[in-house]
């Protein structure tokens, strides 16, 4: 029988966190990768561990090199699930990456930069183009699934990935990136996104996520291939 992998996921807040313990997890296992996922570690006190929210790279660098001390197997591999979006500018070559405006470039380039800083083979950065929500615009109606009286503003939010043609494409302004276009358009989004988000992207699928995602696409083969 073949060894499983073990891949352990530093994710950025829990929405990210849920879709990898609901949904990929799952996909990654018929690939015979068991997943471990937490949220980044923000501080902590005592004994008691608080997690969830890029509040700075230097924390997030820590949490991941932290880990990677912990689990030093052989079968062990790392991964990252952070946005684009709202990026902390103590990342990594960040000023540089502001020069880029080509968005699958600049995001080569930072993920390029994380990869260097950490400087650990087993580790495969991974910064979703522009946010998780990025990833609900692959299939709007699914979001009925949760928001079913919302027809009128799913329909806008199927017009929004229309007119990009992609919905990684979807920018990084703070009031049209992708949450933001969906709780303008839907407010108890906001209310709920960790679950809501987590949920409606399991409905979509992965097989559907990779085919409608470049990035996110190339970031899973890497992660069946392990």
């Amino acid at each position: 029988m073949k060894k499983f992998t073990r891949l352990n996921i530093t994710a950025e807040g829990q929405t990210e966190e849920r879709f990898v313990k609901q949904t990929l997890s799952v996909h990654l296992g018929s690939f015979n990768i068991s997943t471990a996922v937490r949220c980044v570690l923000t501080s902590k006190d005592k004994n008691k561990f608080h997690r969830g929210g890029l509040v700075n790279y230097l924390k997030a660098k820590n949490d991941i090199l932290t880990w990677l001390k912990e689990d030093r197997q052989p079968e062990a591999r790392f991964t990252s699930m952070f946005d684009l979006y709202a990026l902390p500018n103590d990342f990594p070559d960040f000023a540089a990456s502001e020069k880029i405006a080509n968005p699958y470039q600049k995001v080569a380039f930072l993920e390029e930069a994380f990869a260097n800083d950490i400087n650990d083979t087993r580790f495969i950065p991974y910064i979703q183009l522009h946010e998780f929500e990025a990833l609900l615009f692959s299939k709007p109606e699914a979001l009925k699934i949760e928001y079913f009286e919302h027809f009128n503003a799913i329909e806008k939010l199927k017009e929004i990935v229309a007119e990009k043609g992609n919905p990684e494409l979807i920018n990084d302004n703070p009031d049209t990136a992708p949450s933001k276009r969906i709780i303008n358009l839907i407010p108890e989004y906001a209310k709920n996104k960790a679950s809501a988000g987590a949920t409606v992207a399991g409905i979509i699928g992965v097989e559907l996520l990779k085919k409608s995602c470049k990035h996110f696409n190339d970031w899973i083969i890497k992660l069946e291939s392990l």
